[in-house]
């Protein structure tokens, strides 16, 4: 009984080994199509403007009849379709590195428009169809990439450089009144800016100047000057008129009763024998001893009157004297003319003229 039951136990084994041994081989056989399908794969066809990467795996070997050889070498311009490039657009340029740019025919034109390149900052292109783009002219800048224009410069800035992505400030002192400039202007005088960015410069207020140009603040006008609005610097004070602050814009006519020598000083006092009305720069005084004052008024003084009285005497009794000598001249000269009448009768010969005898006294007209 015991040699039937080992009989059978080793049946059992030898049908188990041989069943392993079966299922090796079905196995074996199984991996064949695998093999076969990744060897189909590598030797498909790559696709046109893609290319094919070799593999390194050893155990897969690719098929000599109908595998191609994988090559990374870029297709050339005859395997692009030139008929459909388009030109770049305003703002961007060609970009002759690539060949979707370079085997177009036409400069400036790819096959897609996204090929194309956008101008960067700085730069601007406003026709279409360019292989370039152009920097911006001072005065002007760019700070978008792809720009067919540049800006200008506002008002209150500058730039002097080509090819900016931007615009300088003027400082304070100086300013741009255009757009587009290429510098800043300092401040006139009389007028200041006080901070950057200036497009004009402001007129000093009344009181206040600016004695340089660029100014960035305006000074007080000193005592003894004004400024009124309409004028750019100070200006002293006229004559009769003062001013003894700081920053004003007008001066005061000296009051009456007092006189003002200077403008930065205050009235003085006018004394009491003296004149001072309004605006007086110094008292005025009536005529010593010939004057006093009355009033507002000089009048004349006791011995003034006195010796014009005197002295009108004096005139008048000198030309009584005067007219009465004229008069003895004038007589004098009468009897002169006279004397040849009156000659004696022995002096004249005997005889009768006109009718009357010689020695008659002669008779004159008028006596």
């Amino acid at each position: 009984m015991t040699s039937g039951v080992m009989t059978e136990v080793g049946g059992l084994a030898v049908l188990l080994v041989a069943t392993c041994l079966t299922g090796v081989v079905l196995s074996q056989t199984t991996m064949v199509p695998a093999v076969t399908n990744a060897t189909a794969l590598l030797t498909a066809t790559p696709t046109p403007g893609l290319p094919t990467i070799p593999s390194t795996s050893n155990p897969i070997i690719p098929s000599t009849t109908n595998a191609i050889i994988p090559t990374t070498t870029a297709p050339g311009c005859s395997a692009l379709n030139t008929s459909s490039c388009e030109a770049c657009m305003p703002g961007s340029y060609s970009d002759n590195e690539t060949l979707l740019c370079s085997c177009c025919a036409v400069g400036g034109s790819c096959m897609f428009s996204g090929s194309c390149l956008a101008c960067p900052q700085g730069a601007y292109q406003p026709l279409a169809g360019q292989q370039h783009c152009v920097p911006c002219s001072p005065g002007y800048y760019s700070n978008l990439t792809g720009s067919p224009v540049c800006q200008s410069c506002p008002l209150g800035s500058y730039n002097n450089a080509s090819g900016s992505t931007s615009c300088s400030s003027c400082p304070a002192g100086h300013y741009s009144s255009r757009q587009n400039a290429t510098s800043c202007s300092p401040c006139e005088q009389g007028t200041y800016c006080n901070s950057s960015s200036c497009a004009r410069c402001r007129v000093c207020p009344p009181g206040t100047e600016a004695l340089q140009t660029g100014a960035r603040d305006c000074t007080l006008c000193r005592p003894g000057m004004h400024k009124p609005a309409f004028q750019l610097i100070c200006q002293i004070c006229s004559s009769g008129f003062y001013q003894i602050r700081w920053g004003q814009a007008s001066c005061d006519l000296c009051p009456e009763n007092h006189y003002c020598p200077s403008p930065d000083v205050n009235p003085i006092q006018c004394p009491t024998d003296a004149f001072c009305p309004e605006g007086s720069t110094a008292p005025g005084y009536c005529m010593e001893t010939f004057f006093r004052k009355v009033g507002d008024t000089c009048e004349l003084a006791p011995v003034t009157i006195a010796l014009l009285v005197i002295g009108g005497g004096v005139a008048l009794l000198f030309v009584v004297l005067l007219v009465l000598r004229r008069r003895r001249d004038v007589d004098g000269e009468l009897s002169l003319s006279r004397t040849p009448l009156l000659r004696k009768d022995k002096d004249r010969p005997p005889g009768r003229f006109y009718g009357l005898p010689c020695d008659a006294e002669p008779v004159y007209a008028g006596w």
